[in-house]
Formats: structure tokens, C-alpha cells, sequence
């Protein structure tokens, strides 16, 4: 038995990708921006959730299918969107998208993928959802969304919390590029990842798909990294909201939502769903977790809107804290990159086999059968504990 096949969790699909992807790439997926403290507060905050613990139930018959914004789900998962997933393994998108698809949960594209828009639904058959960045070139923007809507994409994600690049030393330090630079430190390293490179080398797909020979200005590597480098755009605010929901013409999920405020506003100017989330650390650093926020933000727009999050989720308690804690659904990142990086498609059935096991097993130790019951009584609050001396 391989150690792909003897893998139980999120960590050891981690500690493969590991080994087989190149370090800029799997620096890439496993950072956060400087000190990287709020990257590592998305998990910690997590443990730091205690459930309650019923028997004596009948646990027969249990169900861990729902919906997540109107849409049919086998588990409360979605994918988020992860840039160069491409780089993780070749395809990586289509890969990570196929597995989704036949999980039946729902898979989202990032603007920065590696794979384009068209490429996936080429090789999926059920819709997915597509992130935007809004960037300085308008009419580019518009015509991404015009693509997405005719790939029938059914979901628009909007994420609100990268107007300017947060820092991220790794990235700096690794020199990431995609395709990257062919130095000799990254051939002798390649030299060590047969699987990797050969895959790459099976594919024309190294670069960024949704942008190369879309924009008049990106015509090459260099070109494509100063046009991006440009893009990023400091105007943009709740009023784009309306224009892109109008072009786009479905749900529009605003992502990167840290503060009740924001989430009000968010509501205001339309959002049809909302992602509690800190883009995983990668942005700004010392801001809080995302999970620490969650009941505050669904305290303020209760019944408004959809409130979903990301970061931190590595384990099906995760995913069932989150929902104890009134999220509607929950968004992987990482934990898909490590099992794409260690196994590609399989590995990425194999992360959602490791999660749905996970949420299976602990929702019936707490007491339920039906994933749709899990709410604020299944986890100890903090007047609880101190009441009963934890």
C-alpha cells in the first residue's frame, strides 16, 4: 500500500504534496502574508472549539446532504478558489473540478488559474462557480464575465479583499512565476519531482489561462506578469456590486467579508451570498480568524443572505463547528491543493472521502443524523463551560 492510499488526513495528504511538488508551489499553497499569524490563527481558533457530546440516540439513517446557495450538495463543501492550481499538478483545475463534480459539490475557478474558463467546462458537465477580481482594464473584466456566463457558470464569487497585494515572503524569496523561471536550482529540484514535470510537460496549459491572449498587453511571460502586476484595482467598492451582478445576470457570493459592517453593506448593495474570510492569511496579517468572526457576522445579517467561510477547514469538525456556528456551508482551499498536489484528481477524492468521513462519524458522536440539525447546541459557549467547570 502506497502512502497515498495509507493517508487518513488532510496533513498526511500535506505531507506528500510535500514531497512531490515544487517548493515555490507548495510554498505558494502553504502561506500566509508576513509573520503568517493569521494564517496559523485560522486553525488554531478552530481547537479551541469544544463539542458537545450526546449517546443513548438512534444514529440510523444519517444524512450529510444540504444545499448551498440553492444548489444540491452531497456535504456542505465547496472548493475555493485557489490561483496556479494548474502549477499543483498538471490540469490541476479540470482535475480538482472533475472530482468535485462527481462528489457533487461545487467547484470555483479563480481568475488566476492555470486552466481557463473555457477549459473546464470543456471538461466538466455540470456548472461551476468563477471568482472575479476586479482589475484596472474594465472591458477585460466585463468580457471575463461575459465568458463565464457563457460557460454557464452558476455562480459569480467576488472577492472584495485583495485591492492590493498582501505580502508574502515565500512567494518573494521562491521567485514564484508561472510557467516558472528554468534556472538550474529549479531543474535540480524538478530533478527530484519525475511525476511532477513529467506531467507538465504532457500539457500545454502553464500559464494564466484566463488572461494569456485575452488582453492586447500580455502577450509573453514578462508582459503577462507587469499587465497583473498593474491590475489590481484601488477604486473598487460596494457599488461595483451592482454593475457586475447586472452584467453577470445570476448570484453574485461577495468573498473576503471580515467585519459585521462590511457584511451589512455587502447585503445592501446586493451580494446574494456572502464568504466570511481572511483570503487564508495571505492578506492582512493580524487580522482575525475567520472562524473567531463567523457568529458576530451571521448575528448581523441573519436570515439576509447566505453566510458561508473559509480558512482553516482541514478536518470534517471543522466544516461541523462552522456550521454549528451558523454558517450555511464551508469553502476548502489548501485542504484540495495537498491532495491534487499529492495525487491529483484521485487525491482530490481522496481530501473530500477524509472530510465527508470525518463530518460523518463526529455529527453522530454528537448526537444527530441529518447535517441540516447542527446548530449552536452542539458545541460548548464560553458561559456553558464556565458553568460547568471546563
Amino acid at each position: 500500500m502506497s502512502a497515498f492510499d495509507r493517508a487518513l488526513t488532510i496533513d498526511d495528504l500535506k505531507t506528500i504534496a510535500r514531497r512531490k511538488v515544487p517548493k515555490m508551489f507548495f510554498d505558494y499553497a502553504d502561506s500566509g502574508s508576513w509573520t503568517e499569524g493569521t494564517y496559523r490563527a485560522n486553525e488554531d481558533d478552530f481547537r479551541k472549539i469544544t463539542f458537545r457530546q450526546r449517546v443513548a440516540v438512534n444514529l440510523e439513517n444519517r444524512n450529510l446532504s444540504t444545499t448551498m446557495m440553492g444548489q444540491p450538495v452531497s456535504m456542505p463543501i465547496a472548493i475555493a478558489p485557489v490561483g496556479s492550481t494548474g502549477m499543483q499538478s498538471a490540469d490541476g483545475e479540470i482535475k480538482a473540478a472533475r472530482a468535485a463534480e462527481k462528489f457533487g459539490i461545487p467547484f470555483t475557478l479563480s481568475t488566476m488559474s492555470i486552466c481557463s474558463i473555457e477549459d473546464v467546462a470543456e471538461n466538466t458537465t455540470k456548472p461551476f462557480w468563477f471568482q472575479l477580481y476586479v482589475m484596472r482594464d474594465r472591458a477585460f473584466i466585463e468580457r471575463l464575465i461575459d465568458r463565464a456566463r457563457a460557460a454557464n457558470c452558476s455562480a459569480l464569487v467576488l472577492t472584495m479583499d485583495l485591492q492590493i497585494l498582501g505580502q508574502r515572503h515565500k512567494d518573494i524569496r521562491n521567485g514564484l512565476r508561472a510557467p516558472p523561471p528554468i534556472t538550474p536550482k529549479f531543474l535540480f529540484e524538478i530533478a527530484t519531482k519525475p511525476a511532477w514535470a513529467f506531467g507538465m510537460l504532457g500539457t500545454k496549459r502553464r500559464t494564466f489561462g484566463n488572461i494569456a491572449g485575452h488582453v492586447a498587453d500580455a502577450g509573453d511571460l514578462a508582459s503577462l506578469a507587469q499587465w497583473t502586476g498593474r491590475q489590481f484595482d484601488l477604486t473598487l467598492n460596494w457599488g461595483d456590486i451592482g454593475w457586475i451582478k447586472k452584467r453577470f445576470g445570476g448570484p453574485v457570493i461577495v468573498k473576503g467579508v471580515l467585519d459585521p459592517e462590511d457584511a451589512r453593506l455587502a447585503v445592501e448593495n446586493g451580494a446574494d451570498g456572502i464568504v466570511v474570510s481572511n483570503h487564508g492569511g495571505r492578506q492582512l496579517d493580524g487580522a482575525p480568524s475567520s472562524i473567531r468572526v463567523l457568529p458576530a457576522i451571521v448575528d448581523a445579517i441573519g436570515e439576509k443572505t447566505e453566510v458561508l467561510m473559509d480558512g482553516g477547514i482541514r478536518s470534517g469538525q471543522d466544516v461541523l463547528k462552522a456550521l454549528a456556528l451558523g454558517a450555511k456551508g464551508v469553502l476548502i482551499g489548501r485542504a484540495m491543493a495537498f491532495g491534487l498536489g499529492a495525487g491529483g484528481e484521485a487525491g482530490v477524492t481522496h481530501a473530500l472521502n477524509i472530510l465527508q468521513r470525518e463530518t460523518d462519524i463526529t455529527m453522530a458522536l454528537m448526537g444527530e443524523r441529518d447535517i441540516r440539525n447542527v446548530g449552536p447546541h452542539n458545541i460548548y459557549s464560553n458561559e456553558l463551560e464556565r458553568r460547568q467547570g471546563y
